[in-house]
């Protein structure tokens, strides 16, 4: 079938800036930024997310510390050389900036289409929560992927671990950011900070069905409370 990368990795977040852009790289003349963004949840806390921006879409655009921002886009994936060895790095690609939508939209909405590419891992916590994890790879445009870290809860963790690599899978959630701590000696550890997709949605399917990702998941629905 048809594999339009466009439609594969879509992302809504709307949020309050909380860093200040600084240059990322260049190409073909054309400047690339970072910042964070915080988005709530409907829990009360926050995910604070990492944002990459064209300086093209910065000019004339009020994007300092403290300031709205709403944007459509994609998660991406690169890998970034620390110590000697290479890191998965993860980014939300800003595409289009908008206007904030209304309260009652989802801040932080993802869909995504892609295929297993690690045998997911299914476990339970101490208070018998069931979780799974698994990553996709996302085709994106000239022959290249995007890697997403993603989690899933209850019955769809039940229905993730009994996926194989190579499986195609769609589904719906949100982008999280969670802090842990990393052990770099006996005495010494530092926070890091992890970015999945906690996944709200999810269906399998093979490439010959027809799967209209947007008829399927909606970009803007308010995520489910379990996951908030």
């Amino acid at each position: 079938m048809e594999y339009n990368a466009e439609k594969n990795n879509k992302v809504y977040f709307m949020g309050e800036i909380v860093s200040e852009a600084t240059f990322s790289h260049e190409v073909y003349g054309e400047g690339f930024y970072e910042l964070f963004v915080k988005v709530m949840r409907l829990s009360g806390q926050a995910d604070i997310l990492p944002v990459t921006i064209s300086e093209r879409l910065i000019r004339g655009n009020n994007l300092t510390i403290g300031s709205e921002i709403a944007a459509v886009g994609q998660f991406r994936s690169y890998n970034k050389l620390e110590g000697g060895r290479s890191r998965l790095m993860l980014t939300v690609f800003v595409r289009e900036l908008v206007d904030p939508e209304t309260s009652n939209r989802n801040p932080n909405g993802i869909v995504l289409s892609g295929y297993i590419c690690k045998p997911p891992v299914y476990r339970t916590t101490p208070f018998n929560r069931e979780i799974a994890d698994l990553l996709l790879a996302v085709n994106r445009a000239y022959n290249k992927s995007d890697y997403i870290p993603c989690i899933a809860w209850g019955r769809n963790a039940r229905f993730v671990q009994n996926l194989k690599v190579g499986d195609r899978v769609a589904l719906s959630g949100r982008i999280q950011s969670r802090e842990y701590q990393k052990r770099l000696s006996e005495t010494e550890t530092v926070t890091m900070t992890a970015y999945e997709v906690s996944v709200s949605k999810l269906a399998a399917f093979d490439d010959s069905e027809n799967f209209d990702l947007d008829g399927e998941f909606d970009l803007y629905a308010m995520p489910s409370r379990d996951n908030a």
